[in-house]
């Protein structure tokens, strides 16, 4: 495919929230491969591509992640050496780690809240209240309904005039089916549901979404006091951000402009491993399809018309796309959301909603077009009508060489989270459970190193949106065990207990002393925001979101609307929403047969 554009892979691959699995955050930050020119040629061959060459022409996007397009020069992975003495031992930074260790309880103790509601993306009401008050109490305004969404919040702490905008971002959604008793390594859900026809579990915290709004609030905390102490200008901004599990709140808030002025953005994610780096994501739309036909009794079918079998007829055929349709970059995976409930009535709606991912924007679409071309043949193979809405929509992360060699810089002065015996212990036993390799977690520093030269996917992230628009760094702090994934019931046991705590700890200190390096060394942020100047030139964000999309919400209880001082429904979606009801008509048989005599 003469003209396909290869872009750069976090390597170590940065955590990425919906990276969540960087095997899918969607999370795990993974070392680098330092792949041989020789498999490079294979990767390159098996894909079907002549040129690795990044033009702009071919894919901004993809090109605006390449260090070339920063001017740099490509980094070889066996010479690259991280440059040292970027982090800077000062009287600030070393208030902003106090401030840490002296309020470590409270932290935790933040995380252990959130962990306990594990409330569902777009309906975590006691979550973000919990993350709002904390960042009250450490003297940030806080004011909800960012964008409009209910659980969404900003918080700002101003010191002085004319100092740098510095970025956190807090996150509190939790995964359904992940409920687990935290602190136990086999599988022992917190939550199960009694149901004699589809038992199931609760939701939990699989991602470590408790603790990254912990320590990232810690972190903002931490920053305002060291300018407090010590006189540094700065204003300090928290996004409590919905949905991240949707890749929801962000992207749509970007596109508001909710973002705008700042002038540094700092990100972390739970994970395996302890690591920073430059690199991209995978761009990502999130789209439902909706089959409509006519319900029926199951013991006469003849007439009916089935949503169900169309939507199974789409899953199966959309695996095909995977031989000829799918680069080694893309990503195609679903879900039936909405299925029927009894065998003898015929599913009259159907839902099944997908996430397809690739390495720009524009390579979604073109993915997504194959796509919905499916959905129509099913929907003609089974006499359904079909629609489809786009739920969510991202880009692929622009990264920042300098940034990531100032946190790296940071997290190998500052070392690897301190796992206790116990934190350990139980990564030893989860690992027994999963059928891993009994090696514990991750105590070290993992090295900085570029990105591999072919980028062959992963997951996605709404901090991508951000990125576009201010300098952004993302790093990884080891919550869950090495070799295991993010979005498990594993993850879940390790977020509420000693190994989350101990990552959350150190994630705090990393966020907080590469920030306050910032404002201490501004010639740091200077050279920061150049790089992002010669990446971003000559190229226009967009989102990806259709025109006229509405963002899905939950009506919130009377209670948190009250409290949080929210009216509903906010202006920009169209409350209650559209029905969804099926006008179809049974299927015609044909005349009917003469009576057989």
């Amino acid at each position: 495919m003469p003209g396909t554009v290869l872009v750069l892979t976090i390597g170590p691959e940065a955590p990425v929230c919906d990276l969540h699995d960087p095997s899918d955050h969607d999370h795990a930050v993974q070392t680098g491969d330092g792949l041989s020119r020789r498999r490079i040629m294979q990767m390159l061959g098996a894909a079907g591509i002549a040129t690795t060459a990044i033009t702009a022409t071919a894919d901004p996007a993809m090109a605006a992640a390449s260090d070339e397009a920063a001017g740099l020069a490509a980094a070889d992975a066996a010479a690259y050496t991280a440059p040292e003495g970027l982090a800077e031992d000062s009287a600030a930074k070393r208030t902003a780690l106090g401030w840490i260790e002296k309020n470590a309880s409270r932290i935790t103790g933040l995380n252990d809240e959130i962990w306990e509601h594990a409330e569902l993306s777009l309906r975590e009401w006691n979550s973000s209240l919990a993350q709002a008050d904390f960042l009250r109490k450490a003297g940030f305004d806080v004011r909800f309904g960012t964008a409009g969404f209910p659980t969404a919040f900003t918080a700002t702490y101003t010191r002085g005039k004319g100092g740098p905008v510095i970025g956190f971002s807090g996150e509190y959604d939790a995964l359904p089916g992940l409920s687990q008793n935290k602190g136990v390594g086999e599988h022992d859900p917190k939550e199960y549901i009694h149901d004699p026809f589809a038992p199931g579990y609760g939701s939990g915290h699989g991602c470590g979404h408790c603790a990254l709004g912990a320590a990232a609030a810690a972190a903002a905390a931490a920053v305002a006091e060291a300018s407090r102490r010590h006189k540094l200008d700065v204003t300090v901004k928290f996004f409590g951000s919905t949905a991240e599990e949707q890749l929801i709140g962000k992207t749509y808030a970007v596109s508001k402009g909710v973002y705008d002025g700042l002038d540094a953005f700092l990100d972390w994610h739970p994970s395996t491993g302890n690591a920073t780096g430059w690199g991209t994501s995978n761009a990502m739309t999130a789209v439902t399809f909706t089959f409509l036909g006519v319900a029926g009794h199951g013991g006469t079918p003849l007439g009916n018309k089935s949503a169900l079998d169309a939507a199974v007829m789409m899953a199966t055929m959309s695996e095909f796309l995977r031989e000829e349709s799918m680069g080694p970059s893309a990503r195609l995976h679903w879900v039936i959301n909405n299925g029927g409930d009894i065998p003898n009535v015929t599913p009259e709606i159907a839902e099944i909603s997908y996430y397809v991912r690739e390495g720009s924007v524009a390579r979604v679409a073109s993915l997504l077009d194959k796509v919905v071309a499916v959905s129509e043949a099913a929907a003609t193979a089974s006499r359904t009508s079909v629609r489809h809405r786009i739920t969510s929509a991202c880009w692929n992360q622009l990264p920042s060489k300098a940034f990531a060699e100032l946190m790296y810089d940071n997290m190998r002065q500052i070392g690897p989270p301190v796992f206790s015996a116990d934190a350990q212990r139980l990564a030893k036993e989860l690992q027994s459970s999963l059928g891993l390799p009994e090696s514990g977690l991750h105590d070290k520093i993992g090295t900085l190193s570029p990105p591999n030269p072919v980028f062959l996917g992963g997951g996605s992230t709404d901090v991508a949106d951000i990125s576009w628009q201010v300098p952004t760094v993302s790093m990884g702090a080891a919550l869950a065990p090495v070799g295991s994934k993010m979005h498990t019931w594993s993850t879940a046991s390790c977020a509420g207990s000693a190994p989350g705590h101990a990552a959350i700890r150190a994630a705090a200190s990393y966020l907080a002393a590469t920030a306050v390096d910032l404002l201490v060394k501004p010639e740091l942020l200077a050279g920061i925001k150049e790089e992002f100047r010669k990446r971003t030139e000559g190229l226009t964000w967009k989102t990806a979101l259709p025109e006229g999309y509405e963002p899905p919400m939950y009506e919130p209880p009377a209670w948190f609307l009250k409290k949080t001082g929210q009216s509903w429904p906010p202006e920009n979606i169209t409350w209650p929403p559209r029905r969804v009801v099926s006008k179809e008509k049974f299927a015609s048989l044909g005349p009917a047969l003469e009576p057989q005599v």
